[in-house]
């Protein structure tokens, strides 16, 4: 079986402290979109604003200790595990200590450093 995989719905940008209140408000007041705070149990992200973006949920994350903001993608495959070995096959290594997550799921990056959540399709 080959492995396949597609684009998410879900986006983040992590945000550095310093820029969130004043991004959190540009989406909101600014652009007019739905945002919604939610709470959130992770050593990394301190806050979460979920922002209706079209077919996509923009997630707006505080993160407190960088310096810039990031924008990570959601990838989905049907089998997580499979997908794994494949992208290992390919010189692409999971990197899990970026930010806590549930054991059948797995950060990657490209190339860029863009990095990327691989999760089992809904």
């Amino acid at each position: 079986m080959k492995t396949t995989f597609e684009g998410g719905i879900n986006i983040a940008i992590k945000i550095p402290k310093s820029k969130y209140e004043k991004t959190v408000e540009f989406y909101k007041n600014t652009l007019s979109l739905e945002v919604t705070e939610k709470p959130i149990h992770n050593p990394t992200v301190s806050r979460t604003h979920l922002v209706k973006f079209g077919l996509n949920n923009l997630w707006l994350d505080c993160v407190d200790n960088y310096s810039h903001s990031e924008t990570w993608l959601e990838i989905n495959t049907e089998n997580v595990e499979e997908a794994t070995q494949y992208l290992k096959s390919q010189n692409v290594n999971t990197c899990d200590e970026l930010e806590e997550i549930p054991e059948n799921m797995h950060w990657i990056t490209d190339p860029a450093g863009t990095v990327m959540i691989v999760k089992r399709k809904e």
